[in-house]
């Protein structure tokens, strides 16, 4: 059985990781996780906003260096995030020395601003390739769809012209046309495309008027975006696909490889089962290709794709209106 597969320029093992979570921030769970046979490890994102906050305190620092000690009071905190930018550069390096398989480090912000220097620092500390992930929610009703999808290339433009590891860019799956950006983010030089983000949606306390961070595991129909999304770019840009989101059994990494994915990201299936629970997918996905006679992941990847489909908008048009009339057949004998 071969289940090697080319991602993002790294050849891996198999298509199967643990996606960008605190899995990584322990060295004892990310020896866990090689053990259980990830082909790679992603790691958290080091956010935006960390490193200019850490830019803002040494410049605070430095103007400040005659007065008194209690004016460290006045930098800005960093409590709110696992690993500030030093320990996260440091985290690469013990991730490096701790396992053989290749570290995806990962950069999430929305400007093309001074910040993306860190970009540079990640390679430097051992990294063999970067996820930028682009969290971003467009609230500005003047701002257009093409000014957000600017901001996201113009981010991936600045970080390939200064590293020489492959970049791979995650997306949401909220912008107007999808297939376009990935296109021109392929032409961007974008080496792998990621799908799909996850939006965490803030509850509201009606009692206490304030907003709530929530936080939910995924379950495995929120697969299906994405692998709609898969299918539609499967053999239409040269960068890799991977999946993230919803992949907890090796039938979800199945369909994802099927629809196009060079790589299927796992989170919530880890967090909820423990790392181990990787080797059970792999092992259940290599049951799965041998009772259906696949000898390898290529032969099996993209053989759901649109590509295969000589008109891909009336395919879809025509899957919407079966659903949409077979529910309403359905539901015509009842009462």
């Amino acid at each position: 059985m071969r289940l090697a597969t080319t991602y993002c320029g790294l050849r891996l093992a198999h298509p199967l990781m643990p996606g960008a979570s605190p899995l990584a921030d322990d060295l004892d769970t990310v020896r866990r996780l090689e053990d259980a046979g990830a082909a790679a490890i992603v790691m958290r994102s080091l956010f935006e906003e960390q490193i200019e906050a850490e830019e803002h305190a040494a410049a605070a620092l430095d103007a400040h260096a005659d007065t008194h000690a209690e004016a460290l009071t006045w930098l800005p905190r960093g409590d709110g995030f696992a690993l500030g930018p030093d320990r996260y550069l440091e985290q690469i390096r013990r991730i490096k020395d701790a396992v053989r398989v290749p570290v995806i480090a990962s950069l999430n912000g929305i400007s093309a601003g001074g910040w993306l220097h860190h970009a540079r620092l990640m390679e430097q500390a051992g990294a063999d390739a970067l996820e930028l992930n682009v969290y971003y929610v467009a609230t500005d009703p003047t701002e257009t769809s093409a000014e957000v999808e600017r901001r996201t290339l113009d981010v991936v433009r600045t970080v390939k012209d200064s590293v020489g590891i492959p970049v791979a860019v995650k997306l949401s799956p909220f912008f107007s046309a999808l297939a376009h950006l990935a296109a021109e983010l392929d032409a961007a030089g974008a080496d792998a495309v990621v799908l799909f983000n996850r939006f965490y949606q803030p509850d509201i306390d009606p009692e206490g008027l304030d907003v709530v961070p929530t936080l939910h595991l995924s379950e495995s129909f929120e697969t299906l975006p994405r692998l709609r999304w898969l299918a539609i770019l499967s053999g239409r840009i040269r960068a890799s696909l991977a999946m993230t989101g919803g992949v907890h059994t090796g039938i979800d990494a199945v369909k994802a490889i099927m629809a196009g994915a060079d790589a299927v990201q796992m989170v919530s299936a880890l967090l909820r089962h423990g790392p181990e629970h990787l080797a059970r997918v792999r092992d259940d996905l290599v049951r799965w290709m041998e009772e259906h006679e696949y000898g390898s992941v290529a032969e099996m990847r993209g053989s759901m794709s649109l590509a295969r489909c000589p008109d891909p908008a009336a395919f879809e048009r025509a899957n919407y209106a079966r659903v949409l009339q077979g529910w309403r057949a359905d539901r015509a004998g009842e009462g």
